[in-house]
């Protein structure tokens, strides 16, 4: 897959503003991609992109389909409203951390791209309580350097905001950016497909870049039941081990993908994920989900009848931060896994799984 070349490809992906409700640059980046693989590619009304690898055998009865979605999106900002002197007031899009913004440089993507930075009241100036308490939204505000009637006539309330970030590059082919969450994850399918290549498989595979995860897993809903798939997998990102978090709810990052389990994902499927890992000789972990997992899966286990789903996490260090860490190595093992599984798959295993029991 020449269109895809590794670690520069994704810092490219990283690079690009995507953030809940406007993906479109990311789509069309994505689709570029998916068409040069050879994927046939479409956009619902939604904004999910559904790129179809059709089976090279349909079989008897025609061939079982597999649904694999990452979504696209990213946690970000939104103006609110315009004040005085031009100060633009914001509110957040998705679950984004009010400690992690004084000081950030951003763009308003207003009538135009603006550059602006998230301003607060000075610690001199701040009251002995104030200066006790992290700064929440409501005392932060964008300044972009311009006349009060500049903004105004640029600007708008319901324009997205993004932070501004480069992807840095860390040792150990380690990269931090700021929307790690979850294009590692697409990363992982152009791994995995790639991996394909030109290889026969036995269903058809849908691989799905979905929007709006981030505000309410939304485009897996309505991809899910458009499509219609036999079984699903949601590739997502999980929190890795870091100094002062819990061993328990975390996964060591380079140990492979993790392999989530729980109510929400189906026994089969997730033992035949397991036992990819274990053939190809991959590395892999386990992490409990106790309930609904917090990734795409939530909702596609949901759809209709009823559909067998799986998780799949990459182990992230600061989730929902500018500075999201993850290994490259993790990502590849992750589509490595992916595309082994799939060359695995015929109709005969596909209807193992038609029923959620222990089987």
């Amino acid at each position: 897959m020449k269109n895809w070349q590794g670690i520069e490809s994704f810092l490219q992906l990283l690079a690009l503003d995507g953030p809940s409700g406007h993906e479109d640059v990311v789509a069309e980046w994505i689709s570029e991609r998916f068409s040069a693989a050879g994927l046939t590619v479409q956009r619902d009304a939604l904004g999910n992109l559904l790129a179809r690898r059709p089976a090279s055998s349909a079989g008897d009865g025609g061939p079982p389909t597999v649904l694999i979605t990452a979504h696209m999106d990213e946690i970000g900002l939104m103006v609110s409203h315009i004040e005085a002197g031009g100060f633009l007031r914001f509110v957040p899009v998705g679950g984004v951390d009010p400690r992690t913004l004084p000081s950030a440089e951003v763009t308003v993507h207003g009538r135009r791209p603006f550059p602006g930075v998230i301003g607060s009241k000075p610690p001199h100036l701040s009251t002995p309580e104030e200066r006790k308490e992290a700064a929440g939204i409501d005392r932060l505000f964008i300044d972009l350097g311009l006349p009060e009637s500049e903004v105004r006539e640029w600007v708008r309330p319901g324009d997205p905001v993004t932070i501004r970030r480069h992807p840095q590059r860390l040792l150990d082919d380690r990269i931090a950016a700021k929307s790690v969450d979850n294009r590692a994850s697409v990363a992982a399918v152009f791994e995995c497909i790639a991996q394909l290549s030109s290889h026969p498989l036995q269903v058809d595979v849908v691989f799905a870049a979905t929007v709006q995860e981030e505000v309410g897993v939304r485009g897996a809903a309505t991809a899910a039941y458009q499509i219609r798939p036999d079984l699903a997998v949601a590739v997502d990102v999980c929190h890795a081990r870091s100094p002062g978090v819990s061993t328990e709810r975390t996964m060591g990052m380079g140990d492979g993908p993790a392999i989530q389990f729980g109510p929400n994902i189906h026994p089969a499927l997730f033992r035949s994920l397991t036992a990819a890992t274990q053939a190809a000789g991959l590395p892999h972990q386990i992490l409990v989900a106790q309930g609904a997992t917090g990734t795409d899966a939530r909702v596609m286990q949901l759809c209709r009848e009823g559909i067998p789903t799986a998780a799949l996490g990459i182990p992230i260090r600061y989730m929902h931060t500018s500075v999201e860490t993850v290994q490259y190595q993790d990502i590849r093992r992750t589509g490595q896994l992916l595309a082994g599984w799939l060359k695995g798959l015929n109709r005969d295993v596909v209807e193992g799984f038609s029923c959620f029991f222990d089987v």
